[in-house]
């Protein structure tokens, strides 16, 4: 499953204490002040990976806690430092610390601030999003010529604690749209490995699936985006909480279901709700495809690319089911993408 959406709170590692330990050794009995610092906590970092899954794998664990720094030692041993906790997650995540507002009388309420885009990072990079603690200073710091056998030392800082928000946009090169049941998912079934559910009936798909398709030395990731409807910028259907992946796509593949009473009103509507929620999706690079087109005859087959054509400009012959087109699609596509 694709999960587009996730809170988590991360707790960077507390500093470790530092020592008060004094030097004793034979024939040394009064040796000075050797107390070492502690070690500063681990830092949390996000660091982007490529995933099918979205954020699936920060759901069902509340809190991600990285290690604490080792308290000093005496002999001016320092602490070790804690290790640093790596969270994967997919290109295109945006990260908003939550912070809350309001005391005990009043409703707490949510306030929201960006910290990073990581749209802009690739594959492999980290960002920071919680600093460890500094490690306490050890009494070795405090000793002076009017306090040789200092006692003082101190503790190590608490890490930053936040609470996250992660939000996936950038899911994939390609977004795949038209209304529910004109093949969505049979395609992307047959241009990756991905495994959505297919039936014959709407809103077979409830969460966006993505699939890698490979082709000719290239490959691109497609994403089908569910829940498509009239009324769908406004909330109606399953569309609304998923239009706002096509916003980080480059390039659209509208689906038009060739059996349609009205092919060219299909299109419209789609094309309306795209314009509903943001006016600039209807911007980029598309290509459109009258799918299906296997369950028609050679004559209104070819009625009705020429129909859609003249109003659309090119309109490709597909057939999911049996491969017809697919390969030219693909191509089209490509066009755009590179």
């Amino acid at each position: 499953m694709f999960v587009d959406e996730a809170q988590i709170e991360v707790v960077a590692g507390r500093g470790g204490d530092g020592s008060a330990s004094f030097r004793r050794e034979k024939f040394i009995p009064k040796g000075g002040p050797d107390g070492g610092d502690g070690g500063d906590g681990g830092h949390v970092y996000l660091r982007v990976k490529e995933t099918s899954h979205g954020l699936a794998g920060l759901v069902g664990q509340a809190v991600f806690r990285a290690e604490p720094g080792e308290p000093g030692r005496g002999k001016q041993q320092f602490g070790a430092k804690g290790k640093s906790l790596v969270i994967h997650v997919p290109p295109g995540t945006v990260v908003y610390q939550v912070q809350r507002t309001g005391d005990r009388r009043q409703e707490a309420e949510s306030r929201e601030t960006l910290i990073v885009d990581l749209a802009t990072i690739d594959p492999g990079q980290s960002v920071q999003v919680a600093r460890g603690g500094r490690g306490g200073l050890g009494n070795l710091h405090f000793a002076s010529a009017t306090n040789q056998t200092p006692r003082q030392c101190t503790p190590g800082t608490p890490g930053e604690q936040k609470r996250l928000r992660l939000e996936v946009r950038h899911i994939a090169d390609v977004g795949l749209v038209g209304l529910p049941n004109v093949g969505k998912s049979t395609l992307l079934r047959r241009l990756s490995h991905a495994k959505p559910r297919v039936a014959n009936y709407p809103f077979t798909t409830l969460e966006p699936h993505l699939g890698v398709v490979e082709f000719a030395g290239t490959r691109f990731v497609l994403a089908d985006i569910p829940g498509l409807i009239a009324g769908a910028a406004r909330g109606k259907g399953l569309g609304h909480q998923f239009l706002r992946h096509l916003r980080r796509t480059k390039v659209l593949l509208h689906l038009i279901d060739a059996q349609s009473p009205d092919p060219l009103a299909d299109y419209q509507t789609i094309r309306a709700e795209l314009v509903a929620y943001d006016a600039t999706l209807v911007t980029r690079p598309e290509v459109i495809a009258l799918s299906r087109i296997d369950t028609l005859d050679n004559h209104t087959q070819q009625t009705r690319l020429d129909e859609l054509s003249t109003q659309l400009g090119p309109v490709y012959p597909l057939s999911a089911e049996s491969g017809q087109g697919v390969e030219t699609v693909v191509r089209a596509l490509l066009t755009h993408l590179h």
